[in-house]
């Protein structure tokens, strides 16, 4: 489907639905399936088909209108060979297409150098189109060292590995949760409550170039129509905090694997990437912002705290390592990775660390079904 081209005219049928009457009475999980089925719906009435051409009817990604019509002049190649154009003439024309070619490739990757913060996807699908071999996954290596080749069974060898890499010790036990959590079911502070300019907010800075996850929509068509679904999604959001209830599809994945280094063969030189839920996606960054929000207005990271903190990253790290250094200041320096840490680190651990630090409770147990979700 070519997402690039909805007519966001077609979803005014959305527009008037009164979502609070639609909504009510309906628990989390069917007010989530309800609104996705409307998505779907109207998706796929509004989105066109992508219209796939031969390779040779490929237009190249640099050739413009006006560059084409240059290059409708080379013809007087065939004038030169019945003897109705010079020589000279025919090679001006050569050398002032190739020059404009030149110039026009030399453009196409300026734009996307420049906008490749934002823009990934488009900045690797160019490289990618610019090598001469391309190849599916390599056939991998199961756990009895045997090669498979077709994509079922290599999808299996997958699970496999990432199912050895998960450790049983990082959920709760099923109708248990940490102490901490059990001491705080009745300390509920006053509910949360999710204002629409915060969900409309998210929408509007969705990364449109993201890949579809497994609800099937597209965050461009979330983009293009902020004002019809913000709403009930703000809606859905407030109950799924209150209630701490998470729809499951929001803890489904797509996984893609990522070639990174070492022998393709083996399935740990691979690193998982996962599409999720898009709608799934706000509501996670709801709740990382409440968390956020808590740890900073009650200083419980230290200044010197620069790994998954905003505005802060490995360089401002290292720069107040060197300033230190600098000014003739005694460092002791200790270098710690975790490795596949969201599969390996406790997460009950992890869930007595934000009740120790007074998350308040709708969140915590609201992190907490997601987290169990997951295992």
């Amino acid at each position: 489907m070519d997402f690039w081209r909805v007519d966001s005219g077609l979803f005014s049928r959305l527009v008037g639905v009164p979502w609070e009457a639609v909504l009510k009475g309906k628990g989390v999980q069917e007010g989530y399936a309800f609104l996705k089925k409307e998505i779907l719906k109207v998706q796929e009435q509004t989105v066109p088909m992508c219209q796939k051409t031969s390779c040779q009817g490929r237009r190249s990604a640099w050739l413009n209108r006006e560059l084409g019509l240059e290059l409708r002049k080379k013809r007087v190649y065939d004038l030169w060979k019945k003897g109705q154009a010079t020589q000279e003439n025919y090679k001006d024309v050569v050398r002032l297409c190739r020059e404009k070619i030149r110039r026009a490739k030399a453009q196409l990757e300026l734009n996307l150098a420049t906008v490749v913060r934002d823009n990934k996807k488009c900045f690797y699908k160019y490289i990618s189109n610019k090598r001469r071999a391309k190849e599916n996954l390599h056939p991998l290596l199961d756990v009895g060292g045997n090669r498979v080749t077709k994509d079922e069974e290599k999808a299996e060898v997958f699970n496999v590995f990432l199912a050895s890499a998960f450790s049983s010790k990082t959920s709760c036990s099923p109708g248990t949760q940490p102490p901490e959590l059990e001491d705080r079911d009745g300390e509920q502070n006053e509910a949360p409550i999710i204002q629409g300019e915060m969900v409309s907010d998210l929408l509007h800075h969705f990364d449109t170039h993201k890949s579809v996850g497994p609800d099937g929509i597209h965050p461009r068509v979330l983009r293009k129509l902020v004002e019809v679904f913000t709403k009930p999604l703000s809606i859905i959001c407030q109950q799924s905090w209150l209630t701490g209830e998470v729809p499951a599809e929001w803890r489904l994945d797509n996984v893609m694997p990522i070639y990174m280094k070492g022998r393709k063969e083996e399935p740990g030189n691979y690193r998982p990437v996962s599409l999720t839920s898009v709608l799934g996606k706000v509501m996670e960054q709801i709740i990382w912002s409440a968390i956020m929000r808590h740890v900073q207005d009650n200083q419980v990271m230290r200044p010197s705290q620069h790994g998954f903190m905003k505005g802060r990253s490995c360089l401002t790290n290292l720069t107040s390592f060197y300033d230190k250094v600098t000014r003739l200041v005694a460092v002791d320096v200790v270098y710690l990775d975790f490795s596949k840490a969201f599969d390996t680190i406790s997460r009950r651990i992890l869930l007595e660390k934000l009740a120790a630090h007074g998350l308040e409770g709708h969140t915590l147990h609201w992190v907490k079904n997601w987290l169990d979700g997951w295992a």
